[in-house]
């Protein structure tokens, strides 16, 4: 270091000058890029809507109720029925996950989805089961991954114009006219429905709003060039400790050359 700075004494400058010339350009990008976003953030209602069953057969331990929502979650519970029976939901047109992990509360709630795939813990099937135990039981399923679970999702796209058809035909496609059928059963015969409680519970989801993605422009970009002068200042600050202990050594090899010389012959 100290041999480069004596044949180029100006490297030190020039070092420094091309450091803030990179933070110029880089915090300029950010700055860009911060108010010019081609991500959109939309909004849905997610409401929880609680449906009345229907029976074919009022004696019998079977309902059923059609749908046609963008759905979510799922719930069916399940109370005061005979001890050891099974709870058995199917949907007559649309595929839906189920786990006994859905709704568990870790480090987040887990839902079913890891990024963007679905977890191995849940299935995948147009019929799920659960074995009631002492009679009562919650079965929660997830019917769509595309939608946002917590009513607000982000999309990328040209233009707001493009954002919005974007959002309505995320939340369009997820629209599915199906037939919902709840059974409960004890060695697959239907029970008595007397005294039986079943409540169906959906978490529904419809377009709101679509606003562009912003961030506070000032804000990211300190945070920005915060980062480049850390980054930078680190880049700088070993060599220069490098040079100037390698300085010091010297100087003090240099001092104790002279309170100390060399024999003379």
């Amino acid at each position: 270091m100290k041999k480069a700075l004596s044949r180029n004494p100006n490297m030190l400058r020039t070092m420094i000058g091309m450091g803030l010339v990179l933070i110029i350009v880089l915090s300029y990008a950010v700055y860009s890029n911060t108010v010019d976003s081609e991500y959109y953030r939309y909004e849905t209602t997610n409401e929880e809507i609680n449906y009345e069953l229907m029976q074919s057969d009022e004696n019998e331990s079977a309902w059923f109720v059609s749908t046609s929502s963008a759905t979510t979650w799922l719930n069916i519970s399940v109370l005061n029925a005979p001890s050891d029976a099974v709870l058995t939901v199917t949907s007559t047109s649309s595929l839906w996950h189920s786990s006994e992990l859905l709704g568990d509360d870790g480090d987040a709630v887990f839902n079913c989805k890891e990024f963007d795939e679905v977890s191995e813990s849940c299935i995948s099937a147009y019929t799920h089961s659960l074995e009631l135990d002492e009679g009562s039981g919650i079965l929660r399923g997830r019917v769509s991954l595309a939608l946002p679970i917590e009513g607000v999702g982000y999309l990328q796209a040209e233009d707001p114009e493009g954002a919005e058809l974007a959002a309505e035909a995320l939340v369009d496609d997820e629209r599915v006219l199906t037939t919902w059928i709840i059974e409960i059963t004890d060695e697959g015969e239907l029970l008595s429905a007397a005294g039986i409680e079943v409540t169906l519970t959906m978490a529904e989801h419809e377009l709101v709003s679509v606003s562009e993605f912003e961030l506070d422009p000032v804000q990211e970009t300190l945070y920005g060039i915060a980062t480049l002068i850390g980054c930078f200042g680190l880049l700088i600050a070993f060599p220069m400790i490098a040079y100037f202990a390698s300085v010091a050594k010297s100087r003090i090899d240099e001092e104790n050359r002279s309170d100390d010389p060399a024999p003379v012959n």
